[in-house]
């Protein structure tokens, strides 16, 4: 019965107007969700804007319905018409007693202005008064409005305000403090660099949500500056230990999860203050742990706290531990069947193998399942880790996978990064020549004008230059093969210009060099192109020059060929054609035509497409001209620098140079004004009285004026000698900038904090056992993988039988192993664990008896932040380690000795890089019996991938990084 009535009260009130709002605005509303079409949408909110108009415009309209008028406005231009002629009204309401109303006015002006508006100067005034406010609600009103409102030029006229809100006893208005202080920084850094103290203090703060809002502004800091915040790592983690070991209230909890928002942004704190450090590191291993153990793979939230902790390890200094438990969560995520969770899972693997590229080999047969997933975000999160672990032994299988994929996709934008990428694999890890440049066919077949032409003028190059070695024979072969394969090609339609300009290239220097194909079937050929693509001149130009190549080179070889029709047909039409260029070509190969073999061998020497061209810079042939110039009377070249009444080096320019910058941009800065010199005035200002010149100095320039003052003569001299000063003694000056009486800068100094940002790292080096996949021997008791997979996934990642035939091998070290069953030798290194001192502390005092005493500019002797053990006021119910003195108490179980200071594999000792360590060069004996030659860089390309396998880092110097992280 009761629920009948409550149900009928809000039936009344809704037909009534009710909610505070009249039906006028409920009518509107629905009128508006039951458009059919944007057209009538428009034109009802055209007519409600009418009617606002003439009900603004009325003086005597009621404060409550000026209220609603306003939501009103706001509901019109969110939808985005114009409704600036209301923009005012809204900045009146800010000034209302009223709180609703006030608070009205400021989200409306939040909504409508910005900090380049003309009205938002009206709103600052208010904004300074309501600071000083003493009900909070109006103050955080006005601290949601600054952040929004205050640019710049207006930040100094509120700073001041918002550092002392700072210590306000709202917890609200204090968490809003900090929110506009990381707002100003965000917008003018330098206007809140002195205010960093505060953050540090606002960490200790008693309420979770300051302290929350102030790792926002520490994470921007300590992005820029990472070693002046080294000193803050103990009190992060202790931070951290204290949310997952639930000792904040229940209400920051979320599906369950203790304040995972301050969790995820204390985690990436800790992943750029740990990388390469192996101190800071070590802090942090314990609470890692714990995370993991304590994780929730049931709800998103947890998984992203797990996902978030992963991406720390990945970038602190690594452990094996802590490696082990984050390949465990990246199996649970390949394993889900939510395809959110697999692209977490697919990123986070792509992660660790920069690590550990062992750890990509137990999930090889989910690595295939997502490249053939239909979903197309998935695919190309796996694509990216494909690109990451490629090598000499598996860029076949993963380039032609691009290209495939590359065919069937639309997105023009990741087409081009699709192909980018498949030609820096085959540059770097081509097995041989031929296979190189059939790839590079594919992808300009397929991706035409989106490569970049650099590529295409690469590989003209490569084929003319071949692969910088003696064989003269290979490099035939390679050129026969590319002929043959273009001749192939060019009859099909729409190929891009940039491949029809190699094709033409090609067929011009090598169509006839082998002997196998006439120069009458080439000439046809490239005259097919060139008919073919009457639009594009560049492509035109290519085949005219190609076809000249072919006549001089016949008739350097004493043959006689003749003009074909369709050649001399092409010839006439460039002949007439409006481009000077084609006209300049044609006109060449006709020139060509009347010339004797002696003539044309001069002109068009057989392979000079090879020879380099010397430049002579300091024009040397010219030195007889200028000789015989000068015994003729010419006047000698005088320098620039030597010139007669020069100022300025750079104020000189050539008669040509002006005439080219009076027509261009210039970008150069313009040089700051200098004082003029006083001019001599007339006899009769001679003759009038002397008084003193009292300079107003400008502080902009006054190290300018200073120098200037000190060629100048004594002021009585000055007098005169120029006439009549102004003496401006107890004058006020009415405009222009304040002047001020102290003529010496101040000065400020820095200091500079010491921080533990050294690394070291042990001489120990251990290797991670193979761990045997759960995943594959899951799949294979539901279904039975197919042998296509099977053989796919064993050309990418290797089978785990081959991996255990290396292990079984490696003590025999044979010179026959394959390049991708080698491992490292470290001989040079024996493994010796460093036992490091622990010292014990005394339990920290609760954190519940920290004041607001002002933070010290000199480093403390004990870091402030180490005694950061509690986060709650004393009418908190979370529970709270009692300060109790050590000698009273049990000694706690040590959680550190769970962790070992073992360094991964991949990560050579003696160094705190993990790229570098000793490299033995004899398990490498069969490199270059097994990879044929692809470049010109083919033995650094393959020293690289030698190196890369050693190490067990794919190098990253070449192949960046294109994608974005998933989380930041």
């Amino acid at each position: 019965m009761e629920q009948l009535r409550t149900i009928g009260r809000e039936l009344a009130m809704g037909s009534q107007g009710g909610w505070g709002q009249s039906k006028e605005f409920l009518d509107l509303v629905k009128s508006i969700g039951e458009a059919r079409s944007k057209a009538e949408e428009d034109r009802i909110i055209a007519r409600e804007l009418e009617h606002l108009k003439r009900r603004l415009a009325d003086p005597d309209v009621q404060r409550r319905k000026m209220k609603e008028l306003l939501l009103r406005l706001v509901y019109a231009e969110m939808l985005g018409h114009d409704a600036s002629f209301g923009h005012i009204h809204a900045v009146k309401m800010t000034h209302d007693e009223s709180l609703p109303l006030k608070r009205t006015g400021y989200l409306a002006v939040a909504l409508f202005l910005d900090e380049r508006h003309d009205l938002v100067i009206l709103v600052v005034n208010t904004i300074q008064k309501d600071l000083r406010s003493d009900n909070y609600l109006v103050v955080c009103a006005a601290l949601t409005a600054a952040c929004r409102l205050i640019g710049e030029e207006a930040i100094p006229a509120v700073l001041p305000q918002v550092v002392e809100l700072l210590a306000h006893p709202k917890e609200a208005v204090r968490k809003k403090a900090v929110m506009a202080l990381h707002r100003f920084y965000q917008r003018s850094p330098s206007s809140v660099s002195h205010l960093v103290s505060n953050f540090r203090k606002r960490l200790c703060d008693n309420d979770p949500g300051v302290m929350g809002a102030t790792l926002c502004p520490l994470y921007d800091l300590i992005l820029g500056e990472p070693n002046s915040y080294k000193d803050l790592v103990v009190s992060f983690v202790n931070i951290l230990k204290q949310v997952a070991e639930r000792r904040l209230p229940t209400s920051y909890d979320y599906h369950q999860m203790p304040a995972p928002f301050i969790q995820i942004k204390l985690l990436k704190i800790l992943a750029v203050l740990g990388s390469g450090d192996k101190q800071a590191s070590g802090h942090m291993y314990t609470v890692l742990g714990d995370i993991f153990r304590k994780g929730d793979t049931a709800s998103n939230i947890g998984n992203a706290i797990l996902y978030e902790c992963i991406c720390c390890i990945s970038s602190i200094f690594p452990n094996p531990k802590m490696l082990e438990a984050a390949a465990e969560t990246t199996s649970k995520f390949l394993k889900s069947d939510s395809h959110n969770l697999k692209y977490m899972g697919i990123d986070a693997l792509g992660r660790l193998i920069k690590i550990n590229p062992d750890i990509a080999e137990e999930h090889q047969l989910a690595v295939i399942d997502c490249l053939e997933d239909p979903d197309d975000t998935l695919k190309r999160k796996t694509f990216e880790l494909l690109y990451k672990m490629t090598n000499s032994t598996n860029v076949e299988v993963i380039v032609d996978r691009m290209i495939e994929y590359m065919i069937n996709i639309t997105d023009h934008h990741y087409k081009t990064e699709i192909a980018s990428r498949c030609v820096e694999l085959a540059e770097q890890f081509a097995p041989s020549n031929q296979w190189f440049i059939q790839t590079m066919n594919k992808v300009f077949e397929h991706a035409g004008d989106l490569v970049n032409i650099r590529v295409a003028h690469n590989l003209m190059r490569l084929i003319a230059e071949g692969f910088g070695e003696e064989d003269e024979g290979a490099d035939s072969q390679l050129r026969s093969s590319a002929v043959d394969s273009y001749l192939r090609i060019v009859g099909e339609p729409k190929l891009p210009s940039s491949f029809l300009q190699i094709i033409c290239w090609v067929l011009g220097e090598y169509g006839t060099a082998d002997g196998k194909y006439s120069a009458s079937y080439i000439i046809g050929k490239l005259c097919d192109v060139a008919e073919a693509h009457l639009t594009d001149d560049t492509v035109k130009a290519y085949a005219i020059s190609a076809i000249l190549k072919i006549f001089a080179f016949e008739i350097a070889l004493g043959r006689k060929i003749d003009l074909l029709p369709e050649c001399q047909t092409l010839v006439d039409e460039l002949s007439a054609s409006h481009s000077t260029d084609l006209q300049q070509r044609a006109y060449e190969l006709q020139a060509l035509l009347g010339l004797d073999k002696n003539a044309v061998e001069s002109v068009m020497p057989a392979d000079a497409s090879c020879e380099d061209i010397e430049v002579d810079r300091n024009l040397s042939f010219l030195n007889s001209y200028v000789q015989q110039a000068l015994e003729n009377g010419a006047s000698p070249y005088i320098p620039e620098s030597e010139r007669s009444g020069v100022i300025s080096i750079g104020s000189y320019r050539s008669q040509e140079q002006q005439e080219t910058s009076a027509h261009t941009l210039r970008f150069e800065a313009y040089e700051m004004p200098k004082p003029s010199l006083p001019l001599a005035t007339s006899q009769s200002s001679m003759s009038t009285p002397i008084t003193n010149l009292v300079p107003v100095t400008e502080p902009g320039y006054y190290k300018e004026d200073h120098q200037t003052s000190k060629s100048q003569p004594p002021g009585d001299a000055v007098s005169g000698e120029f006439g009549v000063k102004l003496r401006l003694d107890g004058v006020q000056k009415k405009w222009g900038r304040p002047t001020y009486s102290s003529s010496t800068p101040s000065s400020s100094t820095s200091s500079k904090q010491t921080t533990n940002g050294a690394s070291h790292s042990d001489g120990g080096g251990s290797s991670s056992q193979p761990r045997e996949s759960s995943y594959g021997s899951k799949r294979q008791q539901g279904t039975e993988v197919s042998a296509e997979k099977q053989r796919l996934a064993a050309s990418l990642f290797g089978s785990a039988a081959a991996k255990a035939d290396r292990k079984a091998q490696a003590s025999r070290k044979t010179a026959k192993d394959s390049p991708s069953t080698e491992k490292v030798a470290t001989t040079n290194v024996t493994a010796q664990p460093v036992k490091e001192q622990v010292i014990p502390a005394a339990p920290p005092p609760d954190l519940l008896d920290l004041g607001d005493e002002p933070v010290s500019s000199n480093p403390p002797s004990a870091d402030p932040f180490s005694q950061l053990e509690g986060l709650l006021g004393p009418a908190s119910a979370a529970p709270v380690l009692s300060g109790t003195p050590a000698t009273g108490t049990s000694k706690a179980p040590d959680l550190m000795s769970i962790f070992s200071d073992d360094v991964p594999t991949g990560v050579a000792s003696g160094s705190t890089d993990p790229t570098l360590g000793d490299v033995n060069s004899s398990s490498h004996k069969g490199t270059t019996a097994v990879a044929s030659k692809k470049g010109p860089s083919l033995q650094d390309a393959l020293q690289k991938n030698a190196t890369a396998r050693q190490v067990g880092v794919t190098p990253t110097g070449n192949n960046p990084n294109l994608f974005k992280d998933l989380l930041g």
